[in-house]
């Protein structure tokens, strides 16, 4: 085997891109390249390293023997060192050997644009390509229609390593064995989209893919990355998205990771005030600083345009937009404007979505933020960060506080229920209950649940239906479609037992009919993020522990009137106001005998009525079932 032959991919365009922070491609440069240079077939290797007098790569093709193969650095104070080495090809595993200017350290590092890294706990890089035909071309070509804003959006969250395993086996399934599995039970489901939590590979397992070690290659763990890109293929061709959960916010401080990657602070910000994040023991991007800025829009843009992926998921988007996120007074230092607003991460963030949206209209950026930072998910032009969704937190804690009240104290709390109705429009929201609700001491969502084992699966029916009929886009995490008793355990396999069980399957049974529901009624996606879509019937019977309320798509015509009664004493002769005359006939009951219910409901048919009611001209009188909840349309 050769030395290093001079080589480049880099033309002085790319150089000024990339210096400048607008390369937003840098994959097809940076990284292992499988190419033929003279008739010789061999690989491209090219790694940022600005600090470094010298920069070799190591690996089984060298007994990772320092400076066989050493890099050259590029003339023009780009920082890059690249280079050609014949013989090497797909499967050699390697590493950066790089050998700094600052005091002389040494540093063993995995590539930042590796495609595929060995299995954790081994953490070298390995050079890969692949030629998957993708035979999702159906799906590419209509997706702007399924990922619309004013299309049905019903995500299962899902963790890889734990939603089914092989018990005999002691082991998660493979991409391969998900692609049949997983993609089933999802299209059985009738959920629009999957979301996983993080794929990208990560060294620790408890961190659950939050600490981000291989930004470009899909954990090795389930497979190979054309057998995760085969999950994908599948997942479309059955007409389902996948979301991708993202983390520019933050990485770990593994010696083979990001950290201190040519000897000095390169990634992360050098003052530890915005560099370092003390409740994760982790490392914060420099978003100052240009070659970063353009290695995480790349890394967003890599897995829209390599692995087809519909949208991302943006993981603690609050920790980056404040300076003093999680710091006590002194610990952090106010922007140049005196306030604690984060100037370079926000900047990075609109950034970020302007690129996306503008190389992928058809696509979602989703923010996962818990504050009240406006305009999150508002276009950049008129001010906002221009992402295309923000989960609902506030949403989500008040609604789950309220449910695990006993029915009997719910008459004093209905603000619980009502209060998201006054800002549920300012953003366009999506309602999470996800894997941060399951763990920790929080119990499982039917473990919050009050009363006997009957009320309890009740409740759980009744949050489900108040969930999919409120405003807003859905997401619901793995076993809590079935009523999972225990927390979620990354370790362990979902309790799919359970479903031999009645009061299981009338839970799995009624969020497929949910789901159908939500997506074969305009009026429950069409305006889900305007409040033309939203009407209150009633919101005060606090003594009932009623609510009331129509859902409007965008013609007026076809509304669905939804009646939630949050208590275990059934409403009958229950009169709301209606928005015209007309038949009113019930299209769903989460009190339903199929999914473990009493089996009470209203009428299959009724006529309205003349009569004033709730402020309008016409009304009706319904029983609404106890802890349940009706949908009826108007005809």
């Amino acid at each position: 085997m050769g030395g290093v032959t001079p080589f480049s991919f880099f033309s002085e365009f790319d150089i000024n891109l990339f210096k400048g922070g607008n390369h937003y491609r840098l994959y097809e440069k940076f990284g292992s390249h499988i190419t033929t240079v003279d008739g010789i077939e061999g690989t491209y290797f090219a790694v940022w390293a600005p600090a470094a007098k010298s920069v070799s790569v190591i690996g089984d093709f060298n007994f990772w023997v320092e400076g066989e193969h050493q890099l050259n650095v590029r003339w023009d104070k780009s920082g890059i060192w690249e280079g050609f080495i014949p013989g090497v090809g797909k499967g050699n595993v390697y590493k950066y050997k790089i050998h700094s200017n600052e005091n002389d350290i040494k540093t063993e590092k995995a590539d930042p644009y590796a495609r595929r890294c060995e299995h954790p706990p081994k953490t070298a890089s390995v050079v890969w390509d692949d030629d998957y035909a993708w035979e999702d071309k159906e799906w590419m070509q209509k997706r702007k229609r399924h990922n619309a804003s004013d299309a049905p959006y019903s995500v299962y969250e899902v963790h890889l390593g734990s939603w089914k395993k092989r018990i005999e086996e002691n082991r998660s399934l493979s991409y391969t064995e998900l692609s049949d599995e997983l993609v089933a039970y999802v299209k059985e489901m009738q959920f629009t989209h999957v979301e996983l939590m993080p794929i990208m590979e990560y060294p620790y397992d408890p961190s659950w893919g939050y600490q981000l070690t291989g930004y470009f290659a899909p954990t090795s763990r389930f497979g190979y990355p054309e057998e995760f890109k085969l999950l994908i293929d599948k997942l479309h061709q059955n007409d389902i998205g996948i979301i991708l959960d993202w983390v520019p916010s933050h990485f770990p401080e593994d010696a083979h990771g990001l950290g201190f990657f040519d000897g000095t602070c390169l990634y992360e910000h050098p003052d530890k005030r915005k560099g370092y994040h003390p409740d994760w023991k982790s490392l914060i991007f420099n978003y100052e600083r240009n070659e970063v800025k353009s290695f995480l829009i790349s890394n967003a843009i890599f897995w829209l345009d390599q692995y087809h992926a519909d949208g991302l998921r943006v993981d603690a988007v609050a920790s980056m937009l404040f300076l003093d996120y999680s710091r006590d007074e002194g610990e952090w230092e106010p922007n140049i404007y005196g306030g604690r607003e984060n100037l370079a991460a926000i900047a990075f963030m609109k950034e970020l979505n302007i690129e996306v949206y503008s190389s992928f209209p058809d696509v979602q950026t989703i923010a996962e933020e818990s504050t009240s930072f406006p305009m999150v998910s508002k276009p950049t032009y008129s001010g906002g960060l221009g992402f295309g969704m923000k989960w609902m937190m506030g949403w989500m804690h008040d609604t789950l506080q309220y449910f695990a009240k006993e029915p009997i104290y719910r008459r004093h709390h209905q603000n619980d229920l009502t209060f998201s109705m006054t800002y549920a429009f300012t953003e366009n929201f999506m309602l999470p209950l996800s894997h941060d609700e399951v763990v920790y001491g929080k119990r499982s969502i039917i473990g919050r649940m009050p009363g006997d084992e009957w009320q309890r699966f009740a409740n759980l029916r009744l949050l489900y239906s108040y969930m999919f009929t409120h405003p807003g886009t859905n997401l619901l995490f793995m076993g809590a479609e079935f009523g999972q008793h225990d927390e979620w355990d990354f370790q362990k396999s979902l309790d799919w037992h359970l479903l031999q069980y009645d009061y299981h399957k009338g839970i799995k049974e009624i969020i497929t009919d949910l789901n159908i529901l939500y997506k074969n009624n305009p009026a429950l996606y069409e305006q889900q993020f305007s409040n033309s879509g939203f009407e209150w019937i009633s919101y005060d019977d606090h003594d009932n522990s009623v609510i009331a309320y129509i859902r409007k798509g965008n013609k007026d015509e076809n509304p669905l009137i939804v009646a939630c009664n949050f208590t275990p004493v059934p409403r009958t002769n229950y009169r709301i106001g209606l928005p015209r005359q007309g038949k009113l006939v019930e299209l769903f009951s989460s009190d339903d005998s199929k999914y473990g219910g009493s089996g009470m409901s209203t009428e299959k048919e009724l006529v309205i009525e003349q009569k004033d009611w709730h402020y309008r001209s016409y009304s009706i009188e319904i029983t609404i079932p106890p802890l349940g909840a009706v949908v009826f349309s108007i005809e």
